[in-house]
């Protein structure tokens, strides 16, 4: 594993963090687009594990959807998640009224430990 994959993992451990917090506290429309953040620099680093970089949002969507969910590496759900984890942060950072369904914010946040979790045993798994 590159230094750069073990710092993209760790900011996603902290964003996941964060995004626990900020639920705790109240805040879901702030906690929906840490758990964004979690699975972005997640994916990041997986797709820098197969020495793929991407500047823009949806070109790390692009490309895991292309390099792991299309081809069967991952299951395919993982990328819906991110797609649709992204649309909850737009909504969450941009939107004046939010209304996020009663336990959505907490189920994102599960699935971005998931997300997290199966890509580290992916990176880890390929060394």
């Amino acid at each position: 594993m590159t230094e750069e994959t073990r710092k993209l993992l760790d900011k996603a451990r902290r964003a996941l963090s964060a995004a626990e917090s900020l639920k705790r506290e109240g805040n879901d429309e702030f906690a929906a687009g840490r758990a964004y953040y979690a699975m972005l620099h997640a994916a990041q680093a997986l797709l820098r594990e197969k020495n793929l970089q991407y500047r823009t949002h949806s070109s790390v969507h692009a490309a895991f959807g292309e390099h792991l969910a299309k081809p069967g590496l991952l299951d395919p759900k993982y990328h819906r998640w991110l797609l649709d984890a992204f649309d909850e942060r737009i909504r969450g950072d941009y939107d004046i009224d939010v209304f996020f369904e009663p336990g959505s914010v907490a189920r994102r946040i599960e699935q971005a430990r998931e997300f997290l979790q199966v890509v580290e045993r992916f990176i880890v798994g390929a060394e």
